[in-house]
């Protein structure tokens, strides 16, 4: 099926595009909102600005589409395979993602809020200055992914698997990360207040300058992380494992730190919980 086939059964009223051929397809800037193209072949389609509201893509070949600037509220993306898609400004708010491949994909300054993206794969996935606030992200991959200044507030990334990501400059205020992995990731100056860390995998991870006021951390293990600075302000540590970690000028002041393993840590010019400066 080409373009204007489709375009042509599209405009006499037909919805019904199932498991369709449409790979290297133009269909920049159409109209296919409420098209059900589950299963279709889409792979390296131009779809840039095409409006997509509530189109059903339920596990559909995009590897490799342009879906710059598409708009797909409401779109059903469940299962779709967008490994290497460059979907930069594309507006997903709302959209249902769960176990969506997103391998390598662009979605720089794109729009997921409350999107359902649960178990999704963000591997090496570029996601600068995107907008995932309210986001459902559990259990999904993102390994080496760009988070950098994206904004998280108040996503739900429990379980998630995020080592090596990025997301310096990011803002993750009121995030639920229990359980997520973030070994050797990069949080240089995130806004991590009032987020919810127990039990998560911190090891060599960098949050120097970062945001972590009012956050709870018990139960994590932060060996050998680079706090350098950090705000942790009534930050909640109990029980949790900062031996190795360097927190010299981090300001600690009431940050609640019973049964902290501090071993070999770097506490140079740090303000702790009683306001003293460590020396």
């Amino acid at each position: 099926m080409n373009a204007d086939e489709l375009l042509k059964r599209y405009a006499a009223g037909e919805r019904d595009f199932r498991a369709a051929q449409l790979a290297k397809v133009n269909l920049a800037n159409c109209d296919l909102s409420e098209a059900n193209l589950r299963r279709a072949n889409l792979r390296q389609a131009n779809l840039r600005g095409a409006i997509l509201t509530g189109v059903n893509l339920r596990e559909a070949a995009l590897t490799e589409a342009n879906l710059n600037q598409a708009h797909l509220v409401l779109a059903n993306l469940i299962g779709a395979d967008l490994t290497d898609a460059t979907m930069l400004e594309a507006n997903l708010t709302d959209a249902g993602m769960r176990s969506v491949i997103l391998t390598r994909a662009n979605l720089s300054h794109s729009v997921l809020e409350e999107a359902n993206l649960n178990e999704a794969n963000f591997d090496r996935a570029v996601l600068q200055l995107a907008n995932l606030t309210n986001a459902s992200l559990t259990r999904a991959k993102m390994l080496s992914a760009d988070l950098s200044q994206a904004k998280l507030d108040g996503a739900n990334l429990t379980s998630a698997i995020m080592n090596g990501a990025i997301l310096s400059g990011a803002s993750l205020t009121n995030v639920s990360l229990s359980g997520a992995s973030l070994e050797g990731a990069d949080l240089r100056q995130a806004d991590l207040s009032r987020a919810r860390m127990n039990g998560a995998s911190l090891v060599n991870v960098s949050l120097i300058a970062a945001n972590l006021r009012g956050a709870n951390l018990n139960w994590c293990s932060l060996r050998g992380a680079n706090l350098h600075g950090a705000t942790l302000y009534r930050t909640k540590l109990f029980w949790s494992n900062l031996s190795g970690a360097d927190l010299s000028e981090a300001v600690m002041i009431n940050a609640k730190l019973d049964y902290t393993n501090l071993r070999h840590a770097d506490l140079t010019g740090a303000i702790l919980p009683d306001g003293l400066t460590h020396e």
